[in-house]
């Protein structure tokens, strides 16, 4: 099965500049019927914008983006370059902007448009989708910080950990790193740590960006 990004959660995020204000939107939208219905929404929401300008991504879908009224290439497009160098699918962003009087020229907007989009997307989150495999792993407390260490350079995440007469781990390794995971614990503990590999499944996590391998 393949591995992608998605976004966490619908988001958004606003800062000004030059006195227009901008509000960068970020929706989980599947497919491409979902896109459309978000946008028609937003164009609902902020009717009285000056521009409603997005960009969508789904995964083996469409591409799409506009810049609904701005010069092109100004709006849209960078927009989707942002989230296309994120590496995001199944992702919508739409960007309200307020024009305040003050024109920002073709760089401002395209620097603009793609901080909205950036500032949304941060706001929102990463996931990973991906097949992950739950993994059990009790130890001393004094390996607790070098077993956190290990499982994020294995891209791994830890769902709930449990303080009793030892650390009890409950992790989520990707299932390519499973093993390798696994035999390097016990390797640096000599085999007195040994984790426990339970059933795999395909879904989206939340991770950070320094998780991704």
């Amino acid at each position: 099965m393949t591995e992608y990004l998605v976004p966490t959660k619908d988001a958004d995020a606003e800062f000004i500049e030059r006195r227009s204000r901008f509000i960068g939107h970020i929706f989980r939208t599947e497919t491409e019927e979902e896109a459309l219905a978000r946008l028609k929404q937003m164009r609902e929401k902020y009717w009285d914008a000056t521009h409603n300008v997005y960009a969508y991504i789904i995964k083996d879908g469409a591409t799409r983006f506009s810049d609904d009224g701005e010069p092109g290439g100004t709006a849209g497009m960078p927009v989707l370059q942002v989230l296309q160098r994120e590496g995001i699918f199944n992702v919508t962003c739409v960007v309200t902007r307020y024009f305040g009087g003050i024109l920002l020229g073709a760089g401002g907007l395209v620097r603009a448009y793609a901080h909205s989009a950036k500032i949304g997307l941060d706001a929102a989150g990463r996931s990973m989708k991906r097949v992950w495999t739950n993994v059990y792993l009790p130890c001393p407390y004094s390996w607790y910080e070098r077993i956190k260490l290990e499982t994020s350079a294995f891209g791994g995440i830890i769902k709930d950990t449990d303080f009793g007469a030892d650390v009890s781990f409950d992790l989520l390794l990707p299932e390519a790193q499973t093993q390798p995971f696994l035999a390097r614990v016990f390797d640096l503990s000599a085999g007195t740590i040994e984790g426990l590999a339970g059933d795999s499944e395909y879904r989206d996590f939340p991770i950070q960006k320094e998780d991704m391998l």
